[in-house]
C-alpha cells in the first residue's frame, strides 16, 4: 500500500471523481493512474494497516488479472467492474460497438474460473423454455421431468440480449434477482456462484428489443466500453500479428475456484464503511429523484449496489474500508442505466453522465 492513501478522516480537495487503487499483479497493489512502477515500496504508517487479511482476495484477483492479459489488452475499469460484480453477487451489462472485445473479455473471464459455463445467443425466435429449460414427458417412465435449460450454470453469458423479445426477457426476472426458476409450479433454486454477464449492440435498431426497466434494474453494473486508445491498439497488433487464430486464448487457465469465490465475497461483507458513508449514498441516490433533468430516478436497490461495489473496490485496492472515491468511483457504472433523461434534456444532446457528474459535485463529500 502506497502512502498515497489518504487517512479515513482525510478527503481530497478535489470534486471530480478519482479511479481507486487496483491489483495488476497477484498480491502487488497498484494504482490504476499515475503511479511510479519504480518507486520503493513505502512502510504504511499504523492506522493504514488492515485489520483484515485481504490477500486471499488480491492473490485472486492478481492471479485473474494475469490471465487475461494473456489475450485482452486494455479494458482495464471492465475487467475491474466484473471482478467487483462478481464478488457482490451481481450481473453486469457490457454495452459497446462491435468487434472491441465485450465477449472475448466475459468468456475469458469465465475461463479463469473453475465452474460451469454456459453461453445462450439471444435471437427473435428465442422462446423462455429455450432458456429456462421445460417439462416433458419420459415415455419409457411414463413421468413428467424437468429439462434444465442453458442458464443452469454458474456463469451465463447472454450475447446480444436486446435481440430476443420482451417474453423471453422476462424470464430472466426471476432467475437473476431471487437466483431461482420455477418452471409448471416447481422452484428450482441455482448453484452459487450464477453470475450472468449480458453483451448488447448500442448502434443496431433494426431487429433489436429494448431492454425494459425491471430488466435493466438487475444489472449491478452497465458498463460502456469505449474504442481502445492507440497505443492500445497497436499492441493488440503486436500480439496477433503471427496468431491469427487467437490460439494464446488456449493458455488461459482456471486461477479461480467456487470456494474461492465464495471466501472472497465473505472477506467483502467485511470491509468497514463509516455511517457518513452510507449517508453519502443515500443521499447520492435521493437526489437522482428529484433533480430537474431526471424523468426517473434510482430505486433503493441502487443504493445497495453501491454500497455493495464499493466495498468490493475498496478490497481489490488492499484496504478493509471504503474511502469517498470507491462510492464515486462506481455510481456511474451503477446509475448510468437507472436512471431517465428527460425528453428536453434528451434532445439537447444531454447524458446520464453529466447528471451524475453534477449530483456528485452538488454533495459534499464526507469529512
Amino acid at each position: 500500500m502506497t502512502d498515497e492513501h489518504l487517512e479515513p478522516t482525510q478527503q481530497p480537495e478535489e470534486t471530480t471523481p478519482e479511479t481507486p487503487t487496483s491489483l495488476s499483479n497477484a498480491g502487488e497493489v497498484s494504482s490504476l493512474h499515475d503511479v511510479s512502477t519504480d518507486a520503493p515500496p513505502v512502510a504504511a504508517p499504523t492506522w493504514q494497516q488492515n485489520r483484515l487479511d485481504l490477500s486471499p482476495l488480491t492473490h485472486a484477483v492478481g492471479a485473474v488479472k494475469n490471465e487475461l492479459r494473456k489475450v485482452v489488452v486494455g479494458q482495464n475499469e471492465l475487467i475491474d467492474l466484473l471482478l467487483a460484480a462478481l464478488f457482490c453477487n451481481g450481473h453486469v451489462l457490457i454495452e459497446g460497438v462491435p468487434g472491441i472485445a465485450k465477449t472475448l473479455t466475459a468468456k475469458l473471464m469465465a475461463q479463469t474460473m473453475d465452474v460451469g459455463f454456459s453461453r445462450i445467443q439471444f435471437t427473435p425466435d428465442l422462446m423462455p423454455s429455450d432458456v429456462v429449460g421445460t417439462t416433458v414427458f419420459n415415455m419409457k417412465t411414463s413421468e413428467f421431468s424437468f429439462n434444465a435449460g442453458p442458464v443452469f450454470s454458474n456463469i451465463v453469458l447472454i450475447d446480444e440480449i436486446n435481440r430476443a423479445p420482451a417474453k423471453t426477457q422476462a424470464a430472466l426476472f426471476e432467475v437473476m434477482e431471487e437466483y431461482q426458476v420455477t418452471v409448471d409450479g416447481t422452484t428450482h433454486t441455482m448453484r452459487q456462484p450464477f453470475f450472468v454477464l449480458a453483451t448488447q449492440n448500442p448502434i443496431e435498431q433494426e431487429g433489436t428489443y429494448k431492454l425494459p426497466e425491471a430488466q435493466l434494474d438487475r444489472f449491478m453494473f452497465k458498463v460502456n466500453v469505449k474504442y481502445p486508445e492507440l497505443n492500445e491498439e497497436k499492441a493488440i497488433l503486436r500480439r496477433f500479428r503471427e496468431d491469427f487464430s487467437m490460439a494464446v486464448k488456449g493458455e488461459v487457465r482456471p486461477v479461480f475456484s467456487d470456494m474461492g469465490i465464495a471466501a472472497c465475497r465473505k472477506l467483502v461483507e467485511q470491509v468497514q464503511i463509516r455511517e457518513e458513508l452510507l449517508d453519502y449514498i443515500a443521499a447520492v441516490v435521493h437526489h437522482t429523484r428529484e433533480h430537474p433533468d431526471l424523468f426517473l430516478g434510482a430505486s433503493p436497490r441502487a443504493s445497495l449496489a453501491i454500497l455493495k461495489a464499493s466495498k468490493a473496490i475498496a478490497a481489490m485496492s488492499g484496504r478493509d474500508f471504503v474511502t469517498p472515491d470507491d462510492i464515486r468511483y462506481v455510481a456511474y457504472p451503477v446509475l448510468n442505466h437507472r436512471i431517465i433523461l428527460t425528453p428536453e434534456r434528451e434532445m439537447e444532446g444531454f447524458d446520464t453522465k453529466d447528471v451524475v457528474d453534477d449530483i456528485l459535485k452538488k454533495i459534499e463529500v464526507p469529512r
